[in-house]
């Protein structure tokens, strides 16, 4: 596939660089270069902004930091143009990996706020560079700057540049979708938190996507600095840049490699199409227009409306699997595994508080290997806390959580999930956008053993058998109902082939049947050699499926034990049924 590819962007490369030699008006090639222009606006934005989410109006930032950086080298310092466009994309992506290195590390510059944030710094920088020697108010010239003969003609240079830097723009785009980058951006688009706890190095990943962004837009800002010839801050820096390139970027279809590029064609076309008439004005509410009817009724754009048509038309070849044929879900081979009753997890002196609001307090807990530990108490003990904070979900106040003898209480969420540790959620949170396989593959590539893509895939499907969501596996999360979500929930953990599996009500919710479905796979998890941490309300279940049982009353540990002897303590039942009062 990607050989394939590689062969159709060259054919496309070398069709499309012979246009120069076909003698058309300078017009022509002007125009073709600004399509080429807007297209790698459009698709470098849409690396961090289509795939991850992360909404940007600061766009114009970057690609102006290009233009002043390509500018002051050639007119200032004598730089030749040419060896100006490394250092704009540079400057550029330094700006943006800064500017990313304190906001990505702030949770709640998220969302709007990003977006209005990166907006501000638009404007910040214009601001800069105004009132300095960069610009100083009359703007930079470089109409003296010579233009190398890469073409016959100054316009065809221009276009040669363009289409040069849109194709590895597009290829580029591309790769990273298709790539263990490209899935995690996607996951963290949908829910970075689960993405996170999955083992998806989420400050990591944004911070490579915003940098590529920004380069990429710099580089773009340098031509543009040489073709218009006269560099102001007003027209360098003006919010028509970034619309443009959010506009563009959702008509195609931000979900999608090529969709900024259709995008970046239609709006481009449309707006010089109006302009070389007398009907300008009309020609963005056109524009607008369209923008509307597309949120409306193609909300994943042109490109990506078509993309979703086509694989709905597919049909599912997947071979059948048995589970016989599935490996088991910890690292020791099934009924095997070495050390079998000695610590697995160890937590000491746990506590964790919410706004004065004491979660969890001093909880000492042992989980030994190759058992099913309950986990029960009424709701509100702290039992989802606890397996937030074994996760890495949160971090403990205090106390030490003891994996495999790692201390796991300072570790972030995504390094706890190589340790071989899982979980799933109460609530099940799929990644919406995600099909059911990609949700089940995207763990087995980030958890412990970081299986390849293709490997991840195969993987995914086992455990989808297994599960009893074969049929599923193409269908989105949505499409599901509830049984089937707490399913996905289970297979998405089981995929990163875990040691520990923190199960977190898997029950809730589901009809009688329901819960005998999943009682039988749990027991056929258990016996693969899995260790399993359950959380749960549903008595029957835990006195089916338990070892040991430890409950927790408002945060602190009341009793452990054999199930059914723990249950009949005094304790306990007050616990559960309030204290008998005269």
């Amino acid at each position: 596939m990607r050989g394939r590819a590689l062969a159709a962007f060259a054919a496309a490369g070398m069709a499309l660089s012979a246009v120069p030699f076909f003698g058309l008006p300078a017009f022509y090639e002007s125009f073709l270069y600004l399509v080429f222009h807007w297209i790698v606006l459009a698709a470098s934005w849409n690396i961090l902004s289509g795939y991850s989410g992360y909404f940007s109006f600061g766009h114009g930032a970057f690609f102006g930091a290009g233009m002043y950086t390509t500018a002051t080298l050639a007119t200032k310092s004598g730089v030749p143009f040419l060896w100006t466009l490394p250092a704009a994309g540079i400057a550029a992506a330094a700006f943006g990996i800064a500017l990313g290195a304190v906001v990505f590390r702030l949770p709640r510059l998220r969302g709007e706020l990003f977006a209005l944030l990166t907006l501000a710094v638009t404007f910040v920088l214009a601001t800069i560079v105004l009132n300095t020697p960069v610009d100083g108010g009359p703007g930079l010239y470089l109409s003296a700057v010579p233009l190398p003969a890469i073409g016959p003609s100054p316009s065809s240079t221009f276009y040669l540049l363009g289409l040069a830097l849109a194709l590895a723009t597009l290829w580029i785009a591309r790769e990273i979708q298709r790539s263990r980058l490209g899935t995690g951006l996607f996951a963290i688009h949908d829910d970075e938190d689960v993405a996170e706890v999955l083992g998806v190095p989420t400050y990591r990943y944004k911070l490579a996507a915003f940098g590529l962004s920004c380069g990429l837009a710099g580089i773009a800002g340098g031509i543009q600095a040489m073709f218009i010839s006269y560099v102001t801050v007003g027209e360098t820096f003006s919010i028509a840049v970034p619309l443009n390139v959010v506009l563009m970027s959702v008509l195609g279809g931000s979900r999608h490699w090529f969709g900024p590029a259709v995008g970046a064609a239609v709006v481009t076309a449309l707006l010089y199409a109006f302009t070389a008439g007398d009907y300008a004005v009309a020609g963005r509410a056109a524009v607008g227009l369209i923008l509307i009817l597309v949120i409306l009724f193609l909300p994943e754009g042109i490109f990506g409306e078509l993309i979703g048509a086509l694989k709905r038309r597919r049909v599912s070849v997947t071979p059948a699997i048995g589970t016989a044929d599935l490996p088991a879900p910890s690292a020791a081979r099934p009924g095997k595994s070495e050390g079998q009753g000695q610590p697995l997890l160890e937590a000491r002196g746990l506590s964790k508080a919410f706004r004065g609001v004491q979660a969890l307090a001093e909880v000492d807990l042992e989980v030994r290997r190759g058992e099913i530990l309950g986990l029960v108490g009424p709701n509100g003990s702290g039992k989802s806390t606890l397996i937030n904070l074994v996760s890495g979900h949160f971090r403990p106040d205090s106390g030490r959580i003891l994996f495999e003898g790692r201390d796991l209480a300072a570790m972030e969420a995504h390094r706890i999930a190589r340790t071989g540790l899982a979980r799933t959620y109460q609530i099940p949170r799929p990644f919406a956008h995600l099909s059911v396989l990609e949700n089940v593959a995207l763990p087995a590539m980030f958890g412990r053993d970081a299986l390849p893509r293709a490997e991840a895939g195969h993987e995914a499907r086992r455990w989808l058998a297994f599960t009893g969501l074969g049929a599923k596996a193409t269908s989105l999360p949505g499409e599901l109902n509830l049984h089937q979500r707490k399913f996905l929930e289970l297979a998405r953990a089981l995929a990163s082939r875990p040691s520990l599996l923190l199960l977190d009500e898997v029950f809730s919710g589901l009809t009688h049947a329901e819960i005998d479905d999943a009682i039988r796979l749990i027991r056929a998890i258990r016996a693969q050699g899995a260790t399993i941490v359950f959380v749960e309300h549903v008595i029957r279940a835990v006195m089916e499926l338990t070892d040991r049982i430890v409950v927790l009353s408002y945060g602190r540990v009341i009793a452990e034990g054999d199930p059914r002897a723990v249950m009949r303590e005094p304790d306990v039942a007050a616990a559960y049924l309030g204290k008998p009062h005269a």
